[in-house]
Parts: structure tokens; C-alpha cells; sequence
């Protein structure tokens, strides 16, 4: 995602008061307009003389020209862009372009002023002052507007996009929050007369863990964090399973860079668990492991296969759809999730880029 697109729609929400005009100082707004510049020359010039004798000799000047055009509006309305923050879009739209057609008169007469004495009128600049300045005010602005309007469409595209996958990652989450507490209340109310202090500290697990699950879905936490709210839910399971559930931990000392969605992990420890420990009856031990490789955060979550293998394991598809489809509308393809039997084991890896500037 560009760095105009991050500033115009925060956490997957458009931000208030966000400009549809791109910071045309970056790299790829610059990009469009050298593009649309060296397009308009080429038009002009077929359109003027065709494909003859002087046509590469037309275009080299008229390019030079139409950029020197389109890199002064840039930088225009570059230097204007923090000033229109805030104002009504037609009110951007207007000033926009009263700046593109200003900055095209000013370099129109400036050309005619440089060129006209040094190389004589007729020779470069065939028509009168007038009749160049206008045909370039006129076709100055069509493009302009033209350009704008792209800007325009492009940015609220954007928002449209961030705002269905905001949705999208909102309803996704939902999905994980009633089985995961049900459970957790099944838990605790088995606890309730045969031990009403363990009830008691899991209530208050449970607690920490619903304040938590109630945060914003799109903006990922710290992976610390997602560790911290899947020991809480480990700890309550062990009220359940007791001396069968065994947690191995190798988590290295993570960047704050490394960030996870949230509730990404609970619902494979949740699978882990249901799938891997509850089948045998001497329980087994589950293993996460959570490092930095490259610019990738790498998870590891591995449990023993069960009794019954492939069986057991057809009903891990529900959950880890659930995080796949969520890490893909947060990351796109720069994430990814795998799962499959390894020996006696089932491991589930997770990867997710690391955030710059986090």
C-alpha cells in the first residue's frame, strides 16, 4: 500500500479530513504525470504532422516543453496540498485546478519570453503570443482536470476497498468470539461448586480475554501481545485438561515490528488442543514457536496428529480458513498459513510480513 493510501485510510477506516490529491512530490504520483506529459506531446504531434521527417525532432521539443509543463503544476500543487487539509473536495477540486491553469499560463509566458528571443518568432514558435499561450492554458486544463479526476476515482477506490475489508475482517472476527467463549464459560462453570477460587481467577482470565477480543479487528497488536491473550486462554484450558496439557514455548525476543492480527493464534491453540490433546487420554504437549526470519515473522504451532489422524483433522479447515482469509485481507499475498501433518505431528505455520516503522 502507497504512502498516501496508509495516510488516507487509518487502521482500514478512511481518515477525516484526508485529500484526495496525492502528494505529488512522491515517486509514483511524479510517475503519472511525466507519463500523461509525454502522452499529450505524442498526441499533439501525430495529430499535427503525422509520422513525417521532423517527427522525432517535434517531439523531443514538445516533450521537453509538455514536461517542463506538467513538473511546475506538480510542484505547485505539491507546495499547496497541505494548505487545502480539510477543505470541502469541490472546494480541492476548484483550487486544484485554478493552480494547474496558473502555473500552465506563467510557464507559457515564460516560454514564449526565453525562446521567442533567442531563436527568433517563426522558427521554434509558429503562432502568435496569443494563440500559444491559449491552445496551452486550454489543453493544460483538460488534462489537468482529466488527472484530477483520476486522483480522484483512485483515492476513493481506495477507501471503498479499506472500508469492505475492514468490514469483512470485523464479521471474521465475530466468527472466532461465540465458540471460543462458549467454550471458555463451559469451563468455568464445571468449576463453580467443585472449586470456586480456580472459577474465580478464570472469570477474571475470561474477563481480560473479552476486553481484548472487543478491540478494533483490523489494526494488528503487538505479537507479544497475541502470545500474552493466548497463555490466558491456555491457562483456563488447564483448569480443564490439567496434567495433560503440556505448552512448550521457544519465543525469541521479538521486534516491535512483529505484529499479528488479533486472535490469530488462539483458534490454532484452540484446534491444537481440541484435535491433538483431548483425543489421547495421557494428553500430550503442544508447541509454539514464534522468531523473526528475514523481514517475516514465522509461528509454529504443533501438536500430536491424534488417534484417528486425517479424520480429527478435516474439522481444523473451519478455524484455519477463518485466520487465512484474515491474514489475506490485512496482508494480501505477502502472508501466508500451511498446515498439514509432519510424522506424528500436525503443525500449522504462520507467516506475516514485519511492519516498518511499527
Amino acid at each position: 500500500m502507497s504512502e498516501t493510501s496508509k495516510q488516507a485510510t487509518r487502521g482500514g477506516r478512511p481518515a477525516p479530513g484526508a485529500v484526495f490529491l496525492p502528494d505529488l512530490c512522491g515517486f509514483t504520483a511524479l510517475f503519472v504525470v511525466v507519463v500523461v506529459a509525454e502522452l499529450v506531446a505524442l498526441i499533439i504531434v501525430i495529430a499535427g504532422g503525422g509520422f513525417g521527417i521532423d517527427f522525432v525532432d517535434e517531439l523531443a521539443l514538445l516533450s521537453l516543453y509538455t514536461q517542463w509543463l506538467g513538473l511546475s503544476a506538480a510542484g505547485a500543487l505539491c507546495l499547496a496540498r497541505r494548505g487545502l487539509n480539510g477543505l470541502d473536495e469541490r472546494a480541492i477540486v476548484v483550487l486544484s485546478l485554478l493552480i494547474a491553469l496558473s502555473t500552465t499560463y506563467a510557464v507559457a509566458e515564460l516560454a514564449w519570453w526565453v525562446i521567442n528571443p533567442l531563436v527568433g518568432a517563426g522558427e521554434l514558435i509558429r503562432i502568435s503570443r496569443g494563440d500559444f499561450v491559449g491552445r496551452t492554458v486550454v489543453i493544460g486544463g483538460v488534462v489537468a482536470a482529466l488527472v484530477l479526476r483520476y486522483f480522484y476515482v483512485q483515492f476513493h477506490y481506495r477507501q471503498r476497498i479499506a472500508s469492505e475489508a475492514s468490514a469483512r475482517l470485523q464479521a471474521l472476527q465475530a466468527r472466532i468470539r461465540p465458540h471460543f467463549f462458549f467454550n471458555c464459560m463451559n469451563t468455568i462453570a464445571s468449576l463453580t461448586r467443585s472449586d470456586p477460587v480456580l472459577a474465580e481467577r478464570a472469570v477474571e482470565d475470561l474477563a481480560d480475554l473479552f476486553r481484548a477480543s472487543l478491540s478494533d479487528a483490523v489494526t494488528p497488536v503487538s505479537a507479544a501481545e497475541e502470545i500474552a491473550f493466548v497463555e490466558r486462554y491456555l491457562n483456563i484450558e488447564r483448569l480443564r485438561l490439567g496434567e495433560r496439557l503440556v505448552v512448550s514455548w521457544q519465543v525469541e525476543d521479538l521486534p516491535s515490528s512483529a505484529r499479528l492480527p488479533l486472535l490469530s493464534l488462539q483458534p490454532i491453540v484452540e484446534n491444537a488442543i481440541y484435535h491433538g490433546i483431548e483425543p489421547a487420554r495421557a494428553g500430550g504437549t503442544i508447541a509454539i514457536a514464534a522468531a523473526v526470519d528475514g523481514d517475516r515473522l514465522v509461528v509454529d504451532i504443533t501438536n500430536p496428529a491424534g488417534a484417528d489422524g486425517h479424520a480429527r483433522h478435516h474439522g481444523n479447515r473451519i478455524a484455519l480458513d477463518n485466520v487465512r482469509e484474515r491474514l489475506r485481507a490485512l496482508y494480501g499475498a505477502r502472508a501466508s498459513l500451511a498446515a498439514g501433518q509432519v510424522g506424528e505431528h500436525y503443525r500449522v505455520r504462520l507467516e506475516v510480513p514485519l511492519e516498518a516503522g511499527a
